[in-house]
């Protein structure tokens, strides 16, 4: 495996065997996809494809969505409607990431077993994506399968985190 590089990046994750109920899993697993965005992402998707954003600040369009979005989270909350998630059993740390592959900071993984999880991404703003791998070994693992705005997040993290490190590389020298 000298091939996957690496770049340290400390993400917390919640994982499960998916053999264990499949079903249950990509359920929650297609929920959790971009079609199924809240009702002020669709307004917004709309609206940008009809054009009629291209008047307004994208930055103060995304902090007045976003900002939109906590109000929803907190009325949810309050009104005990908040979204379930199934439960996952194990947790893990990872410790660094690729465009394909992550690894863990301890080894509790069984090769070759495929596992479902939700990763917190440290973004804003915060959320969870959802994603199966597979164990390449037991501390290393290949993404088999993420939704594509998750795959786009995942490598803007990594870039970022790339670029945090070449700065610290660069400070030392």
């Amino acid at each position: 495996m000298s091939d996957v590089r690496l770049v340290n990046a400390p993400i917390n994750l919640v994982y499960d065997e998916s053999s264990n109920d499949l079903e249950k899993y990509e359920r929650e697993f297609h929920q959790m996809s971009e079609s199924d965005d809240d009702p002020i992402g669709q307004w917004l998707k709309l609206a940008k494809a009809r054009g009629d954003t291209s008047d307004s600040d994208p930055l103060v369009l995304n902090l007045m969505v976003e900002l939109y979005r906590k109000i929803d989270k907190l009325e949810q909350i309050l009104t005990m409607n908040t979204p379930t998630r199934i439960s996952l059993i194990n947790e893990a740390m990872i410790e660094s990431i690729g465009f394909e592959h992550f690894k863990l900071n301890e080894a509790v993984l069984e090769v070759g077993k495929r596992y479902y999880g939700r990763i917190d991404m440290p973004i804003h703003p915060k959320r969870e994506i959802a994603v199966f791998f597979e164990a390449i070994d037991p501390s290393l693992a290949k993404i088999v399968q993420m939704h594509d705005r998750d795959e786009k997040e995942w490598a803007s993290y990594l870039t970022a985190r790339e670029r945090v490190m070449i700065r610290q590389l660069k400070g030392r020298e």
